[in-house]
């Protein structure tokens, strides 16, 4: 299991949720990107992250809210291929 940032962080990117992860799982590519992301493969499951969220948009895996739930998939995409997790996100929640 990993942990997921889900919609609440979009053009938000808090980075408390950076400052307290152990193993430096989470990652954007600063202006390029409207939310952070967490690596699954890196994710240690230590839960760090999920209390300073200030917007409430990290969950555990298995607790990602159905509406929100394609965030899982956009997280890991990321590591692999950012323009379609980008365009993915954008398709979800377009830019103001």
């Amino acid at each position: 299991m990993t942990y997921v940032i889900t919609e609440p962080c979009i053009d938000l990117k808090d980075r408390s949720c950076v400052d307290v992860c152990p193993v430096d799982c989470i990652h954007d590519d600063g202006d390029e990107d409207r939310k952070l992301y967490i690596d699954p493969d890196e994710c240690i499951d230590c839960g760090a992250c999920e209390p300073v969220c200030p917007v409430t948009a990290i969950f555990a895996e298995d607790d990602v809210p159905d509406e929100w739930k394609a965030y899982t998939q956009i997280d890991a995409q990321w590591f692999k291929d950012k323009e379609g997790a980008r365009a993915a996100t954008n398709e979800l929640r377009p830019p103001e």
